[in-house]
């Protein structure tokens, strides 16, 4: 099987955001974030309002802790999506839409673009990754190639190459950027 694609903004986008979303130390920085400047607020509004006897202050801080206990995803998700963009628009300014060209033979996968050629050996692959636009292949060394399905005209065959090479399938159909 042989596949030629060019990768876009979004494709990168897709990746980073694919990612980010299952790292376990964004998930920690995100709770993080989340709790400790509501728990800060709290504090500082209480030990206003003891010195001042004024509960309004207590009740200020309480509302604005609350709020951004709230509506920080919102701003987490508008945040790193902006961050992973300008990265991309730096970053891979030299790889967006160029060609890419991957054969998958019985024990290794060649994949070609622009700057370099690669022999990939079927066994290095970890797991391949299904979202609703994208395949994820995941090697060892926790390098990524990033497969549209708009180029893939076989998906379930494409699918069957990894699973008769013994790497593991992650089914993600569901996941959205959250």
């Amino acid at each position: 099987m042989k596949l030629n694609y060019q990768l876009d903004n979004s494709d990168y986008l897709a990746y980073q955001l694919y990612t980010s979303s299952r790292s376990k130390s964004h998930k920690k920085k995100r709770l993080r974030n989340r709790v400790l400047l509501p728990i800060f607020l709290l504090a500082l509004g209480t030990y206003t309002a003891i010195n001042s006897d004024n509960l309004v202050v207590l009740f200020s801080y309480a509302a604005i802790a609350i709020l951004w206990f709230l509506f920080y995803p919102f701003y987490w998700r508008w945040l790193y999506k902006n961050h992973f963009r300008k990265h991309i628009k730096e970053s891979y300014k030299n790889r967006i839409n160029t060609p890419i060209e991957v054969d998958f033979q019985e024990d290794f996968i060649f994949a070609k673009d622009h700057t370099s050629e690669s022999k990939i050996n079927i066994s290095e692959v970890k797991e391949l990754t299904e979202t609703g636009q994208h395949f994820f292949m995941k090697m060892k060394a926790d390098v990524s190639l990033v497969f549209p399905k708009s180029a893939i005209s076989n998906p379930t065959g494409f699918k069957n190459y990894f699973k008769d090479h013994g790497v593991s399938y992650v089914n993600e159909l569901n996941w959205r950027w959250s």
